[in-house]
């Protein structure tokens, strides 16, 4: 298969309502959660003994049912991150953090 073309994160989220809102929206965001905690699971398992395609497709999964559960509860996810994240670190506001290490930045 060919390299698909980069994507943003809104296009992202909108690719993935696309393909599954109705199904996400009847699960709810309590069913859909815990889909996202089921891929967690198998992520970790794979971060410790996959191989580097199956730790790739896990990421992918565990980002495309967070993506899932931003659609359902109507987070633009796009608008959030840059909220956060867009001006440097929530904690000390730098773009190099320096938190303390002991801190959740």
């Amino acid at each position: 298969m060919p390299d698909a073309p980069d994507i943003s994160f809104r296009e992202f989220q909108q690719l993935i309502r696309a393909m599954y809102v109705e199904k996400d929206l009847a699960r709810g965001v309590d069913g859909t959660f815990m889909w996202l905690v089921e891929e967690v699971g198998e992520l970790a398992s794979a971060l410790r003994q996959g191989t580097p395609q199956e730790i790739a497709a896990e990421f992918a999964d565990v980002f495309a049912w967070l993506t899932t559960i931003a659609n359902v509860a109507g987070v633009d996810l796009t608008a959030a991150v840059n909220e956060k994240y867009g001006s440097g670190c929530p904690g000390c506001g730098r773009l190099v953090c320096t938190c303390d290490d002991a801190e959740k930045p």
